[in-house]
């Protein structure tokens, strides 16, 4: 009777709202029993990972989809790079065969500049795409990250690589020469003749440096009608799909490289080193990798209709008929090779691997992967592995081939095995006495390659060839006997893996590039080697801009803080790119200050982060401690030094008219470009009757400006406080004091936290004593954005030096946006270097230039959101089979048996031309300057009577993406309108009419865009919580005006 007379009561839940909140969180009034055999069911029911138990990984024929465990979403991607420490002399770089600038392009992805970080790997890797895919990046740069001496482990560099250069893919925008580098105006010696055989990694690699040198007669010949070379034949399309070596080569492409297939080195193929010579071609790069499988005496006879196959036999024709695009028309496309049965793959390195997973696609029931020694000797990296145990494949060690057993039809049907082991003194041995035979129906040997065939070794004279019937090559220049013969990649004898084979390229291009200046065109080069970046015409957007008569190169500059401490780390600033700098805030000498210690500390905003990438620090350090004739000094060389850079100094005083004005003065004599007068330092200045104790009276303000303006002749800025009621005030006082401009704003006063034991950090001395400091960084970026909006709406036109949480180019296009004409820096460059000029230079660029392409809902520079788990794309479920299911326990088995048989039934793939071009974006507008960015969210930021509150949304949660954590519900119950409910079984949310469109769901949600808002689409009813006061929204105005 109670619970029914508490429906009556509006401090109730209804009893619809009670239902829908029995799985939200309670504290637990005990400890919790549950019998064990219950929880082993429950565990089953909620398992995400594999089942140790299962005999197999569901369907998998004829699905090539990506398996990869480094694949990232943009949510996983943003995560694992903010977790990057972006180390000094980073290990991580050193051990990259292609020596990738990973903590640079780490960082451009931390701050979602995806086309900053994709140049960074293109410059020094043309494949960056596929070894972001394949590199065994565990023994490589993931083996360096220093992250590996802390729990959470390394870095998943890989998959950063992948994701960077797969956005840049989506924008479809060409690779160009280098622009300072205009063909047209090179020596004649770049047109010389240069012939690359073979269009694999090495080649590709090797081509692509030379066209950015400017050389422009380059030709490779393929002896395949495909090209690719090892990536495209033999590495499966769930690890490298086709479209990423197509993508590769059109860049190299853009360069004006050749390719004509169907051209073999060999003798009887009438094309040899020799005669390429004679057709003047006067140096010749040679990347065939190693095209002959090796062969055990056993397999002697043994065809594939028997069974057997060898990698170099089985893998290409799997590419070729799941690689879509791969072959040249439809017509000569093949199937794939139709298995059954167990399959033993003989092996276990990459290749063997690739086959083990791929016979699986191809119909194998179970794959046993054979190998002579132990696991500790297997030489496949370990994400290989995983993966083929994930497959359920068997791993049968130290068993050596014996002979192979063929039915009276002449099928395979099983294989003997030695027992291999090894001796004391390391030597492997067969045990004779120790047979095993296991039946099979497929045999698969992954021996590795080697160079084989006569005819291509005799094209290859007069080479000089070693002991293993390969040239013998200088390792550290990839030149071999024939001073104009090159060699990259498996041939070499150097490489073992793709990332290596680009590196030979690389270090050829660079040989081959001295030795054409040099020995044909008398021209010696440096040793060091120096080769051209990545360009597109995204690096040709430009940046400048001019505020109160000056121009500045980009709009980035580093504010008067911690890194312009002293004029040398000034000096270094502008070597790296910064377009301005202010100097550390000075005063006259009368007013020197001495700092206490320790006084700058990580902020607390951004809970419990050490290290970098802190959303805040704190600190109570004063002005510059340096004198003004040092400061008056270091400006005088700079500019000397750097004349097109802007030197900014920034000065404070006391109320004092004839401090200004001598300070002012001062200042301008030594050449500065304009002053800053710092009217706001929240800490210890004040005090002084300096700094904020200036800058909190429009009155004060104004004076000051006065007097300044009655000194000076130069521009100036004031420096404003968020610490009063009203900056816009403030603002407007500077203007009328004629002031040329504000800077908005200096740090938020406030403290950051107190110890347990009540004492406060940063505490001086014996007494632990401290004081209100100034926060910086993230942190107040919201009141950095209202101030500089609210100051540009208020007083149009006038200049905003922007400061606050400007942390990378897509946050500093919002301040631009919000009226901003500068942007200063101080935070992040304490979180990072000065080095970050590349990527918000490269960031902003990039998101002007996306301005102006086809590129429908992209967010910046985010492509649109696909339904995916864990970066992997997952069918429309719902289109599929009609059902809702989530990513776990049984579902997850229903879920991969509604996609394989799917996967079974659906036709063939799509097969177009290896020769297309592919589409290139162009610009469809004049690509927008820094001046029409300046304020151009300005029209849409005003008073909150001004939004339209008949305009309703819901929120739609997209369940083929959900993680089925549930923190919409819990949000949406404890924090908003209880619209969501929250299935017991399959922990499925789902919104109710009784959505609000409040957003509180899509603000927790950790999914990106697994929950969006839409237009609603039934009347809006708003709950008053008297039945009687309860309306449709069309009538809200009526009965609020009653």
């Amino acid at each position: 009777m109670s619970g029914q007379n508490n429906q009556d009561k509006v401090s109730h839940d209804p009893i619809d709202i009670e239902n829908l909140l029995l799985l939200n969180p309670r504290i637990r009034q005990g400890a919790h029993v549950v019998p064990s055999i219950e929880t082993k069911d429950n565990k089953r029911h909620w398992k995400r990972n594999h089942e140790k138990s299962c005999a197999d990984c569901g369907p998998k024929k004829n699905n090539f989809d990506d398996i990869k465990h480094t694949t990232l979403s943009e949510r996983g991607a943003l995560r694992e790079a903010a977790r990057c420490l972006k180390c000094a002399d980073a290990p991580c770089q050193k051990s990259c065969p292609t020596q990738l600038d990973v903590k640079s392009f780490i960082t451009s992805i931390a701050n979602k500049n995806y086309y900053g970080a994709a140049k960074a790997i293109l410059s020094d890797n043309p494949l960056g795409l596929t070894c972001g895919m394949v590199c065994p990046t565990s023994d490589l740069c993931v083996g360096g990250c220093n992250l590996y001496g802390t729990e959470e482990g390394p870095i998943n560099i890989g998959g950063l690589q992948q994701y960077a250069v797969e956005v840049f893919k989506q924008m479809r925008v060409p690779q160009v020469l280098d622009p300072l580098l205009l063909r047209s105006d090179l020596p004649k010696i770049f047109q010389t003749k240069i012939g690359l055989i073979g269009c694999g990694p090495a080649t590709i690699s090797c081509a692509s440096f030379l066209a950015r040198l400017g050389y422009n007669h380059l030709t490779i010949f393929e002896k395949k009608d495909y090209i690719g070379g090892l990536s495209t034949s033999e590495i499966p399309q769930f690890r490298l799909p086709y479209d990423v070596v197509s993508f590769e080569i059109d860049l190299m492409r853009d360069l004006g490289v050749k390719i004509e297939c169907g051209k073999a080195l060999g003798v009887k193929q009438r094309m040899t080193l020799n005669s390429l010579h004679e057709d003047g071609y006067e140096t010749v790069f040679v990347g065939i990798g190693m095209p002959d499988p090796k062969r055990i005496e056993i397999f002697d006879g043994l065809t594939e209709k028997q069974g057997f196959y060898t990698s170099k036999d089985f893998l290409p024709q799997v590419a070729a008929a799941s690689k879509p695009g791969m072959c040249p028309c439809k017509q000569s496309r093949q199937a794939l090779p139709v298995l059954f049965g167990k399959v033993i793959v003989l092996g276990v390195g990459d290749t063997a691997f690739d086959c083990a997973t791929s016979a699986l696609r191809c119909g194998a029931k179970k794959v046993f992967i054979v190998f002579r020694k132990g696991f500790s000797n297997i030489r496949a990296v370990p994400e290989e592995m995983e993966l083929a145990k994930e497959e359920k494949c068997e791993f049968l060690p130290f068993l050596s081939p014996k002979r192979v057993l063929v039915r009276n039809d002449g099928r395979i049907s099983a294989m003997e095995f030695y027992r291999a082991e090894q001796t004391d003194d390391g030597e492997w041995t067969n045990d004779e006495d120790q047979l095993v035979r296991l039946k099979a129906d497929f045999v698969i040997s992954a021996f590795g390659s080697g160079l084989q065939d006569q005819d291509v070794i005799d094209a290859l004279a007069p080479v000089k060839m070693n002991g293993l019937g390969v040239p013998v090559v200088d390792q550290r220049t990839m030149q071999t006997s024939v001073p104009w013969v090159f060699c990259g990649g498996d041939i070499a004898g150097v490489a073992q893996t793709t990332v290596e084979s680009v590196n030979d390229g690389k270090t050829a291009a660079w040989s081959i590039h001295r030795y054409i200046q040099g020995t044909l065109g008398g021209v010696q080069l440096a040793s060091e080697p120096t080769l051209p970046k990545f360009f597109t015409p995204i690096d040709a957007v430009d940046l400048s801009v001019e505020v109160c008569g000056i121009r500045f190169e980009n709009p980035f500059g580093l504010a008067s803080a911690p890194p312009t401490t002293s004029s040398a780390m000034m000096r270094r600033a502008f070597e790296q790119g910064w377009a301005f700098a202010l100097t550390k805030t000075f005063s006259l000498d009368k007013d020197l200050v001495l700092n206490v210690s320790p006084r700058i500390i990580r902020g607390t905003t951004s809970g419990h982060s050490y290290g970098p990438g802190q959303g805040s620090f704190l600190n109570i350090e004063l002005i510059s401690e340096k004198t003004a004739a040092y400061w008056c000094q270091s400006v005088t060389e700079l500019k000397k030094d750097f004349p097109t850079k802007i030197i900014i100094a920034s000065i404070m005083c006391v109320y004092n008219r004839d401090d200004w004005t001598e300070l002012a003065k001062m200042a301008e004599a030594c050449g500065a470009d304009a002053l800053e007068l710092n009217l706001s330092c929240p800490h210890g200045m004040g005090e002084r009757g300096m700094g904020l104790a200036c800058g909190q009276s429009a009155s004060t303000v104004r004076d000051i400006c006065l007097w300044v303006r009655e000194a000076v002749k130069i521009p100036f800025f004031a420096k404003l406080t968020p610490n009063v009621t009203d900056i816009v005030d403030i603002a407007r006082a500077a203007f009328e004091g004629k002031a040329d401009g504000v800077t908005a704003t200096n740090t938020v006063s406030g403290m950051m936290g107190l110890s347990p034991d009540g004492t406060a950090w940063p505490r001086v001395g014996r007494e632990k004593r401290t004081t209100y400091g100034g926060v910086s960084g993230n942190a107040i970026r919201p009141v950095a954005l209202r101030d500089v909006s609210a100051i540009a709406n208020a007083l149009p036109g006038f200049p905003i030096l922007a400061t606050g949480g400007i942390d990378s180019a897509d946050v500093g296009l919002q301040f631009l946006n919000a009226g901003a004409s500068l942007l200063q820096v101080g935070s992040a460059v304490q979180n990072q270097d000065f080095t970050l000029i590349e990527d918000y230079a490269t960031g902003l660029k990039a998101l002007l230039y996306l301005q102006t392409l086809d590129v429908p809902r992209w967010s910046g520079q985010s492509p649109p959101v696909f339904s995916h788990q864990k970066g992997k794309p997952v069918p429309k479920l719902k289109e599929l089979d009609g059902k809702h299911l989530p990513h776990f326990g049984p579902y997850k088995k229903q879920l991969e048996e509604i996609v394989g048989k799917n996967k079974l039934s659906e036709a063939e793939p799509e097969v177009d031309s290896v020769d297309r071009k592919r589409v290139i974006n162009q610009p469809q507008t004049p690509i927008p300057t820094i001046q029409e960015m300046i304020g151009k969210s300005l029209p849409k930021i005003g008073a909150y009577g001004k939004l339209d509150n008949s305009q309703q949304v819901v929120a739609i949660i997209d369940e083929d993406m959900c993680i089925n954590c549930g923190k919409c519900y819990m949000a949406c119950n404890d924090s908003g309108y209880q619209a969501i409910t929250f299935d017991p079984e399959t922990h499925l949310p789902t919104v109710t009419q009784d959505c609000t469109g409040c957003a509180m769901c899509l603000a927790v949600c950790p999914i990106i865009d697994c929950i969006t808002v839409i237009p609603k689409s039934i009347p809006h009813r708003v709950k008053r919580g008297i039945p009687e006061y309860e309306f449709p929204n069309k009538n809200a105005a009526s009965i609020l005006a009653q």
